[in-house]
C-alpha cells in the first residue's frame, strides 16, 4: 500500500529530515515509528500526507506516485487519510460535534449524512454525550478522542498519528492507543509515531526505528 524508495528530504539550509530511506508498509499494518526528536518521525508522515514531497525518491501510496499528485487535487487525496496530532488542533468556539463534522462539511456530504456519521464516531471514542459541549470544557483525554473521531469520520484507509499520547498518562495513552488497534482490527492503516519505547514494548506491533533520518531497523 504505502512505498518509499530511495525517499530523502532536504530542508532549506541543508537539514536532511529523511535520508535514502526504502521501506515498504502494507495494507492494514499497524505500524509504530520511533526515534529521538529529529530521527525523521514527522517528516516521513508528513510526506505521507502531502504536507511536504519528498527532495529524492518516490514516495507512493496504492501505486500512485505522490510526487505527481497536482496541488489541486491533495485535498481530495487527503480525504483517504486520517491525521492525528499531539496538539489537537480543535476550534474552541465550536461543539464537539461541530469539530468532528468539518472534513465532511468541506467535502459536501448531506446533513442527515452528516449527523449520521458525526454520532457514531463519537460513539465510537465513548464521547457521544459531550456532542454539545465545548472542547475547552474536556479533559486532555479527551480532547484527544474528539480529534481521533474527527480523523476517521471520513472513513480513511489509513490513520497517520504524530505523538498522539505525548501529552497523556500512562492509563490514558493505552486508552488512546486501544483505540487505534480497533480501527486497525478493521482494515485501517496505522502509522503511529512515538518516542515512548516503554509503550511500544508492550504492544507487539512492527516497529520503524528511525535515527537521524535513517532507518535503523523495520521489524
Amino acid at each position: 500500500m504505502i512505498a518509499f524508495d530511495g525517499v530523502s528530504k532536504v530542508y532549506p539550509g541543508g537539514n536532511e529530515g529523511l535520508r535514502d530511506v526504502t521501506l515498504t508498509i502494507e495494507r492494514g499494518e499497524f505500524c509504530f515509528l520511533t526515534g529521538h526528536s529529529g530521527a525523521g518521525k514527522s517528516t516521513l508522515l508528513r510526506l505521507l500526507a502531502l504536507v511536504e514531497r519528498a527532495t529524492r525518491g518516490r514516495v507512493s501510496v496504492l501505486g500512485r506516485n505522490l510526487g505527481e499528485v497536482p496541488i489541486a487535487e491533495i485535498p481530495y487525496y487527503r480525504r483517504q487519510i486520517g491525521m492525528i496530532f499531539q496538539q489537537h488542533h480543535l476550534l474552541t468556539a465550536r461543539s464537539v460535534f461541530d469539530n468532528v463534522a468539518l472534513p465532511l462539511v468541506i467535502a459536501g456530504i448531506r446533513h442527515s449524512e452528516i449527523r449520521k456519521r458525526v454520532r457514531a464516531a463519537l460513539d465510537k471514542v465513548n464521547l457521544l454525550h459531550k456532542e454539545q459541549a465545548l472542547p475547552g470544557t474536556l479533559s486532555s483525554g479527551e480532547q484527544q478522542r474528539v480529534s481521533i473521531a474527527r480523523a476517521v469520520v471520513n472513513r480513511p484507509g489509513m490513520l497517520l498519528a504524530d505523538e498522539p499520547t505525548g501529552n497523556l498518562d500512562r492509563e490514558l495513552a493505552h486508552e488512546i492507543l486501544g483505540l487505534f488497534e480497533q480501527f486497525n482490527q478493521v482494515g485501517v492503516t496505522v502509522l503511529l509515531a512515538t518516542h515512548d519505547t516503554e509503550l511500544v514494548r508492550q504492544r507487539p506491533r512492527r516497529v520503524i526505528a528511525l535515527r537521524q533520518g535513517e532507518v535503523l531497523a523495520a521489524c
